[in-house]
């Protein structure tokens, strides 16, 4: 099989590296990754200037440009056949509620959803990357269970893996977002030119974190497993709109 593997941290993130030392051996592994740490970059796509593909020492493919660009790049014209999966990560900090909307990490994985590749987000909980081998054990067995039991159907799964090693991982929980509480302020500064400068708040703490969520699997000590979809529509006010613009 064809693995293709993207991220948003950058073709040189150690979390990218040990994906790829994890997946070995399941097939042909293919690294198409940013050139630079695009985090929070979502789906955007490069309109405004053309995409440079070039290749690293280690062998991965790098691109300047954002996460959707190196999967859109690698499956649309990079490729000479389509990668029958593909794994974005393993991002170092988690992706979860509303995270997912601004992740880099889960865009390029949703760019071979809308592909029609089945595709997997795979990230750590914490930002201190103590334990990439858990998760790369997650994403490999999530990889091979795909290639026992094919879904016949594009699927796009968001991973949160907790930052322990796999020994003390508790088990799996197939999960729903959660929420988070509206993020904190933006933190205004001067810079060395004394020119006033915001940098973007943190994120809010969990709102949602109830049963089912992937906030109380990770707190847990269970990896979640979120299957997610791209219609936005908000269907319960379909009705209620039509009627207020009659």
């Amino acid at each position: 099989m064809r693995i293709l593997l993207s991220n948003d941290d950058g073709y040189f993130a150690p979390g990218l590296a040990a994906l790829a030392e994890a997946l070995e051996g399941l097939g042909e592994v293919v690294v198409v990754a940013p050139e630079q740490n695009r985090s929070g970059a979502s789906n955007s796509l490069t309109l405004d200037r053309p995409l440079l593909l070039k290749k690293a020492a280690n062998g991965f493919y790098f691109v300047n440009g954002t996460p959707t660009d190196c999967v859109h790049l690698a499956v649309t014209g990079m490729l000479d056949r389509l990668p029958d999966i593909i794994v974005s990560g393993i991002n170092l900090g988690a992706n979860m509620g509303d995270d997912t909307i601004y992740s880099g990490t889960v865009a390029a994985a949703t760019e071979g959803y809308l592909l029609g590749i089945p595709s997997i987000a795979v990230s750590m909980t914490s930002f201190e990357g103590n334990n990439f081998a858990s998760a790369g054990q997650v994403a490999r067995e999530l990889v091979e269970r795909f290639v026992r039991n094919p879904i016949m159907e594009p699927i796009l799964l968001n991973v949160n893996v907790p930052d322990i090693p796999y020994s003390e991982l508790k088990g799996t929980e197939v999960t729903r977002l959660g929420r988070r509480h509206k993020a904190e302020p933006v933190v205004k500064m001067q810079s060395p030119r004394n020119e006033t400068v915001y940098w973007v708040g943190a994120a809010g703490a969990a709102a949602d974190a109830g049963p089912g969520t992937d906030f109380n699997a990770v707190e847990r000590g269970f990896v979640s497993i979120t299957p997610l979809q791209i219609d936005l529509t908000h269907s319960a006010q379909l009705s209620h709109i039509d009627q207020w613009m009659r």
